[in-house]
């Protein structure tokens, strides 16, 4: 199909379906829907065609244009779940849904990155920087086309009065919080099971690799010391979104030690595996990569399938519509894939507070003063909050 700058054209062949059952049932439908629309910032004539599972398959003269085109795709597929998804890492929720979120965007905050954004960014691989770059300007140039009423305003903004907002490319990068491998969990778990019965009594709860490994309690640390909520924070940093405040329902409290319970449940049921099957075995005579990570089902899913064509970018699998690229797939050499690895990913410091002066801790054998930050978090219908960190 010929288009012109800047537009893209998308083929769809779409099967619709009544139900799964119908799905089941019916032959896949071989109609083929062709449209053209223009797409401000799109460098060059490109092409979309979304196949009969709904895979969009890109095709575009540049990586930037490729990459573009997915952030485009995925505000078009998915853009109530990544807005949330961004409202949520960077404790927005109130802005939009009003006071009841206040405290979860207030531990959200406290996990952002804080870093110099410059060092971060040189940190990741030449071209990191130019693909996030790219993906968050297509993402906005849907989120444009939605204000402009060019394209719908997906239902479920309609029913929470509330409306996207534009990505920069450094909250991609400064959301901690959708990354976290909650290691610290067991890590409290272990102290809490050292202030009841000892150190070694750890050993009837989790196995220590190497064996070898012996549990220490930290020299002038008294396990019993570390609060039960500690990890209250953490939990809603973490804590996917409900709306249970915005239909006026109140989450019942949880004792901490139920919470941290549920926490460690939710940790060790999670995991992943993959396997390589060698050519030797295979009929082909090729590799076969296997990759079965296990995360939690949802609806949308957390994956999003993509194809990507570009001059020098030819790859296709699985990543999470809010990303550039894919993490799971394969490209005309190889596949690859990705697997959890449990290991100490995560620590809890504790620090000793300075009795004649509580912004002040004891560090490499001195005082320190706390850097204190105060944020105003928006709230809709009511008046700002002020938000207090302390690091």
């Amino acid at each position: 199909m010929a288009v012109r700058s800047p537009k893209i054209a998308a083929v769809l062949g779409m099967a619709l379906c009544a139900s799964l059952a119908a799905f089941a049932q019916a032959p896949l439908s071989t109609a083929v829907i062709q449209e053209e629309w223009p797409v401000h910032g799109l460098a060059a004539p490109a092409e979309i065609i979304v196949d009969h599972w709904g895979i969009p398959h890109i095709f575009a003269q540049s990586s930037r244009d490729a990459y573009f085109l997915q952030g485009y795709n995925a505000a078009r597929d998915r853009l109530w779940q990544i807005d949330l998804w961004r409202k949520r890492g960077l404790g927005l929720l109130s802005k939009s849904f009003g006071p009841a979120y206040v405290e979860q965007d207030r531990a959200a905050r406290l996990f952002l990155y804080r870093g110099d954004m410059e060092k971060e960014w040189r940190s990741y691989a030449p071209d990191a920087r130019a693909s996030v770059e790219a993906f968050t300007a297509g993402v906005n140039a849907y989120i444009g086309d939605v204000r402009a009423r060019a394209r719908p305003l997906p239902i479920e903004f309609q029913l929470t009065n509330s409306t996207p907002e534009e990505w920069r490319p450094e909250d991609v990068l400064r959301i901690r919080s959708h990354a976290l491998v909650s290691n610290v969990t067991s890590e409290v778990t272990r102290a809490r099971v050292a202030c009841a019965a000892g150190v070694e009594a750890d050993l009837l709860r989790r196995k220590l690799d190497p064996v070898s490994h012996k549990r220490v309690v930290p020299a002038g640390l008294n396990p019993c010391d570390i609060p039960k909520d500690v990890l209250k924070d953490y939990e809603l940093a973490t804590r996917q979104v409900d709306f249970d405040a915005v239909k006026n329902k109140t989450r019942a409290a949880i004792d901490p030690e139920t919470r941290l319970a549920d926490l460690m449940e939710k940790q060790l049921s999670e995991g992943s595996n993959n396997w390589v099957v060698a050519p030797s075995r295979t009929e082909t005579g090729r590799p076969i990569l296997a990759n079965d990570p296990h995360r939690q089902l949802g609806l949308p899913s957390l994956r999003y399938i993509v194809g990507l064509s570009a001059p020098g970018l030819n790859i296709i699998g699985a990543g999470e519509p809010a990303l550039p690229g894919v993490s799971i797939g394969h490209n005309a050499d190889i596949a690859f894939g990705i697997t959890i690895f449990a290991m100490d990913q995560e620590d809890l410091y504790v620090y000793e507070t300075n009795p004649a002066d509580p912004d002040a801790y004891r560090y490499n054998g001195k005082w320190e003063k706390m850097i204190v930050e105060k944020q105003a978090i928006d709230v809709c219908g009511a008046s700002p909050r002020t938000s207090i960190a302390c690091f």
